[in-house]
């Protein structure tokens, strides 16, 4: 394992967003987190993160061996641990270039992230890295183009390549298929397998296609709690889930394509 969670909790006034959720994730892992409007999703992702702080629990990172707390920790803390995040709503610096958007996330991530008062090109190193970065996710051919210029699909590709960047233990990717055309899919699919081929992935999905292609396990959150946590055929099939997302209306595999976060 390389993730845990222990008795996760956040609390907002009277609602419980995440209730006490037992979260686990293999180094070599690619699970997806699913689960209908409110389910807790993004606030999982937003405590992992250290975007927000838990009302209990814990969150611990293996590192050199050992685990380390870091429950508490900031999303600065946490990112310089290893576990980078894409964002559902595409963040990206519009009127930079591509390699520019990867460049500086690299420089950030690395030893250099405070020597804003140098020439830029003092740091080839990170030049190289994000050069390497937008080849793997093939937008190599528009690394000189403002990211303004880039179609939704691209831009997606671009917050995976700044995510990326530094090279992280953990990759939380949410929603990247958001927005993205339906003819994209085999793309997008592409891109997690390609990034899970090396780092542990935790995926915020909607579109079962890309659960069922993609993940090694699947956890179906339900008004903040963990109600199936196993392989994605049996995940597909299980009653509870399909009446979490259905109602109970009717029984049969879940299919989810297209439903809005």
């Amino acid at each position: 394992m390389i993730l845990r969670t222990e008795g996760l909790t956040k609390r907002f006034g009277g609602l419980t967003a995440v209730d006490d959720v037992d979260f686990a994730l293999d180094s070599s892992e690619c699970c997806a987190v699913i689960g209908p409007n409110g389910a807790g999703k993004t606030t999982l992702f937003n405590l992992l993160t250290g975007t927000l702080q838990p009302t209990s629990g814990s969150i611990s990172l293996m590192r050199d061996g050992a685990w380390t707390d870091i429950t508490g920790a900031s999303p600065e803390q946490v990112a310089s641990f290893g576990v980078h995040r894409s964002f559902q709503l595409t963040s990206v610096f519009a009127a930079s270039t591509v390699l520019e958007n990867v460049r500086i996330a690299e420089q950030a991530a690395g030893a250099n992230a405070h020597n804003c008062w140098r020439n830029v090109g003092a740091f080839e190193e990170h030049v190289e890295a994000a050069h390497t970065i937008l080849e793997r996710v093939g937008l190599a051919g528009q690394a000189t183009e403002p990211a303004a210029t880039l179609s939704h699909g691209e831009k997606r590709a671009l917050e995976i390549a700044i995510a990326l960047a530094g090279n992280p233990d953990v990759l939380l990717l949410d929603e990247p298929n958001a927005g993205v055309s339906s003819e994209s899919i085999d793309d997008i699919i592409g891109l997690i397998e390609d990034v899970a081929s090396d780092h542990a992935v935790v995926l915020i999905e909607h579109n079962m296609e890309i659960v069922m292609s993609v993940s090694d396990r699947v956890v179906v959150l339900n008004q903040g709690q963990v109600i199936a946590n196993d392989e994605p055929a049996a995940v597909r099939g299980d009653e509870t889930v399909q009446q979490a997302y259905l109602g109970g209306y009717e029984r049969g595999d879940l299919d989810i394509g297209g439903e809005p976060a």
